[in-house]
């Protein structure tokens, strides 16, 4: 974009250059000469002014396409930041699940295990 604004400068003020160059050298009254040169810069002036304007509305335009641009990415990065937190939890959970069954049954076979034991050894003083 600043590269299409030096070369439109560029070319306005070779456009001024040239014209007031020609008006300069034509056989003309002095003060016809110089109406001619008002006319052309007051309207060299609008025309730098109109482009100058569209130049504003289309950085005006280019920035609410990026706000809005952003704020999707950050609802995307949101979402994708909840669900790995969701399933982060569920695995969590999952996790804490098998480890207290794994502990319940290991409970149980040990206290499955002392009780045998302590049948056999009941069994053993009692046959002894």
């Amino acid at each position: 974009m600043k590269d299409q604004a030096k070369i439109i400068a560029a070319l306005l003020v070779g456009a001024a250059a040239g014209a007031a160059l020609g008006l300069l050298l034509a056989p003309e009254k002095g003060e016809d000469l110089r109406g001619d040169i008002a006319d052309y810069v007051n309207d060299l002036v609008a025309s730098a002014k109109e482009k100058a304007q569209n130049t504003a509305n289309s950085a005006k335009e280019y920035a609410s396409n990026a706000k809005e641009y952003g704020s999707d990415v950050v609802d995307s990065v949101k979402s994708k930041f909840n669900s790995a937190v969701g399933d982060a939890e569920g695995a969590v959970d999952s996790a804490k699940s098998k480890a207290t069954d794994y502990a319940e049954n290991g409970y149980g076979e040990a206290k499955s295990k002392a009780k045998s034991t302590a049948n056999d050894w009941n069994n053993s003083i009692q046959n002894s």
